[in-house]
């Protein structure tokens, strides 16, 4: 098993980008509470696949433009 690598995620750029919004509007799109938003782009909280997917549709971007999984390059 080994060494975990941690998920990166650019869920902050993606909303200032997608007009403006909030993590609360986020939150509420998915169907979570903020805090849990403020966590997942921190890197403090690693969401379940089927949200990650709903972050992304609610960003309007593909899965991987939101979430990144660093190659295994050492």
């Amino acid at each position: 098993m080994g060494r975990s690598t941690k998920v990166t995620n650019a869920i902050r750029a993606l909303r200032f980008a997608h007009g403006e919004m909030t993590q609360a509007d986020l939150a509420a799109r998915i169907g979570v509470t903020r805090q849990t938003v403020i966590a997942i782009e921190q890197g403090r909280y690693s969401p379940s696949l089927e949200m990650a997917f709903q972050i992304a549709r609610a960003l309007e971007v593909p899965l991987d433009a939101v979430f990144q999984y660093p190659d295994e390059a050492a």
